[in-house]
């Protein structure tokens, strides 16, 4: 089970980097979204991941919150979002 969380653990954090590269150059603010919202779901995964590993169900609650709070923010960006040609 250890070989499994740490594999989980290593594929997350490959993951988690290649988003982040596409955070910081994504050509437009789209791409931005995206990868904000996808490293936020790496995020969930990750805390996900710590609970199964642990045993210890308290970030529950946590990963709600994050996934709600992911959500939102993501809605919100898009619904303001100006076009990146003007």
């Amino acid at each position: 089970m250890t070989t499994v969380i740490v594999i989980a653990g290593v594929m997350m954090s490959i993951a988690a980097v290649l988003t982040a590269y596409r955070l910081l150059d994504g050509p437009s603010t789209l791409d931005r979204l995206v990868a904000m919202d996808t490293l936020v779901a790496v995020s969930i995964c990750g805390l996900t991941l710590w609970a199964a590993y642990s045993m210890d169900t308290t970030l529950v609650p946590a990963i709600v919150a994050l996934s709600l709070v992911g959500f939102i923010g993501s809605v919100s960006v898009a619904r303001f979002r100006v076009r990146d040609d003007q």
